[in-house]
């Protein structure tokens, strides 16, 4: 026997600490079980951007909101840096500035302010191009270095709550009160199972009619260009992928336009995110591509594109790239999947690549499930 706990969260990611979070704030014992030494997928491959102008209106919004003041909480105590407030969006056809306008308009567009070309230039001249016609900016986000911030959490978890990490340890069967590993038996009263994209390992019949592929991203970690950006930088692209405006009916007509204009970038999924590091060096992306077992490799036009929408919103040229990489994460026709393989276990993936941005919020939430409790952003 491994031990015995109240709750068992498997897998270490993102979703996994915030389950871990949630029981662990109720005085529950809690371990955390994951395959790997230390974190090494999704939840450290993307921008850390804690986003909520954009998210999908009504409930992932909320969850959003309330992630990002879980977020607030918790980083200061977690040693994790917030580098970058707010969110800087501008845009470059009319279009694009008519889904803002509508935007705006909505209970979403509280506390965010759109500026004409002019006060976006005095504002942040750096990034604001030539073609700008209108720019949004959000005081809601956040931002931190997913690298560093996933395993600084995971030790606070430990430090602060005695949460319990068994690493290396592969789950094999989860039979509650037991749940089988590769190195022995551990008991808890209940289980929640945070595969991220792993689809088949644990309760695969679950997971296999939910419409769920695996999504692979590329990425770039660009030399600074010196200058500081004056919050995460996104583009015309990103109103017709961010649900909180492509679902306004102004975006089709964007929508129009870009597919006319930019067709290859949407047909490979390409939208611009910018965020910087503390050194100055940015992070950009990325792209989307579903597929059963997505291949390791990055398609060179494919970043080009990215760096393309770069120089196309801020004016300036995309500094030389450092590093690349790819991830992949679950994704699905829902924001999440919650099931109950067990009335003890809960199954909990979020599917719409917004981990960062919701997952706290959405711990709470299956941990309140998992006790037959109702939990409401």
């Amino acid at each position: 026997m491994m031990g015995r706990y109240d709750v068992a969260v498997v897998g270490a990611g993102i979703v996994g600490l915030a389950c871990a979070l949630a029981a662990a704030r109720r005085g529950l014992s809690v371990v955390v079980i994951d395959r790997d030494a230390q974190a090494n997928g999704a939840s450290i491959r993307n921008f850390g951007f804690v986003t909520v102008t954009g998210q999908p209106r009504g409930r992932v919004w909320r969850r959003a909101h309330r992630s990002r003041a879980v977020w607030d909480e918790v980083a200061g105590e977690a040693g994790v840096p917030i580098l970058q407030h707010g969110l800087w969006l501008p845009v470059r056809r009319p279009e694009a500035a008519a889904v803002l306008e509508a935007f705006m308009a909505t209970e979403m567009g509280e506390g965010c302010r759109l500026m004409t070309p002019d006060e976006a230039r005095v504002r942040s001249p750096e990034t604001t191009g030539p073609d700008t016609v209108a720019a949004l900016w959000s005081p809601h986000e956040l931002r931190v270095d997913s690298r560093t911030a996933i395993p600084r959490l995971a030790a606070w978890l430990e430090g602060r709550f005695g949460v319990e990490f068994l690493r290396q340890t592969v789950v094999q069967a989860v039979e509650p009160p037991r749940v089988v590993t590769g190195r022995g038996v551990v008991e808890a009263a209940r289980v929640v199972v945070c595969p991220g994209d792993d689809l088949v390992s644990l309760f695969p019949d679950c997971l296999a009619d939910a419409g769920l592929a695996r999504c692979k991203l590329q990425m770039m970690r660009l030399a600074s260009p010196g200058f500081d950006l004056p919050a995460p930088v996104m583009s015309d692209l990103g109103l017709v992928r961010y649900g909180g405006y492509a679902d306004l009916p102004e975006a089709a007509a964007l929508r129009t336009r870009l597919e006319a204009e930019q067709g290859r970038a949407l047909a490979e999924g390409v939208h611009l995110i910018a965020v910087q590091d503390a050194d100055g060096a940015l992070v950009v992306g990325d792209s989307h591509h579903d597929a059963a077992t997505p291949d390791p490799f990055a398609d060179e036009t494919v970043d080009q594109l990215i760096l393309d929408e770069w120089r196309a919103a801020t004016g300036r040229p995309a500094p030389p790239v450092l590093q690349r990489w790819t991830g992949t994460y679950a994704r699905g026709p829902h924001a999440d999947l919650v099931a109950a393989p067990h009335p003890c276990v809960r199954l909990a993936l979020i599917t719409a690549g917004n981990g960062a941005s919701t997952a706290f919020a959405f711990g709470e939430e299956v941990i309140a499930d998992l006790f037959q409790e109702t939990f409401e952003p």
